[in-house]
């Protein structure tokens, strides 16, 4: 049995929208703990074996793995018939972990570093900013509806949460809104969110 260690309404959320697309909620076991939350709330849950209190967790046979994009291709590489990751031999394997990579190396640090108004030499010459990003998804998403082609893969999940949590990050480009849209018309981003409600309720 998989255990997903979740806290609703948070980074963990897109990995149980993950767990919905591939279509083995009945194979995981998905524990619902606490954390700090950035307006104070919360605080750490003892019930949470996440080394410094944060989700996503994922323990398949006594081993721990954290962070999104690691439980992401851990779980397509485990399942891979749901065609949303590319496994070892398929030609769009470099670009699936790529994606992967690009999004806690350069997305979320460009993000969190425009909401917090910071601004450095340093930071822009390691993460790039917010136009190379923007640059960077509009190239691809001329050449195809989706990160990896024609069909969402899980790149295309991680790719899209923070511009589904914080709406106001979302570059005004139409082709970006477009393919969120196309993300977010999928019946998993409705199905998170009414796990995410049960979950606060009981």
């Amino acid at each position: 049995m998989l255990t997903l260690y979740h806290a609703p309404n948070s980074r963990s959320s897109r990995i149980v929208r993950l767990i919905i697309e591939l279509g083995v909620l009945d194979q995981v076991d998905i524990r619902i703990v606490g954390i700090a939350r950035n307006d104070g709330s919360g605080g750490a849950d003892p019930a949470n074996p996440h080394p410094e209190g944060k989700v996503p967790l994922l323990v398949h046979d006594g081993a721990e793995l954290w962070e999104s994009s690691a439980i992401m291709l851990y779980l397509t590489d485990m399942f891979p018939a749901s065609g949303l990751g590319r496994s070892v031999g398929h030609p769009d394997r470099g670009s699936y972990l790529s994606w992967l990579a690009w999004y806690g190396n350069v997305v979320e640090p460009v993000i969190v570093c425009q909401a917090a108004g910071l601004s450095h030499p340093f930071l822009d010459a390691t993460f790039r900013g917010v136009p190379e990003v923007v640059a960077r998804l509009t190239a691809q998403l001329e050449t195809t509806p989706f990160l990896l082609g024609d069909r969402v893969s899980a790149a295309d999940l991680l790719l899209i949460s923070p511009y589904v949590w914080f709406p106001q990050s979302t570059p005004d480009v139409q082709i970006i809104r477009d393919w969120i849209a196309r993300c977010q018309a999928l019946p998993s981003a409705q199905a998170t969110t009414d796990f995410d409600e049960a979950a606060l309720q009981a």
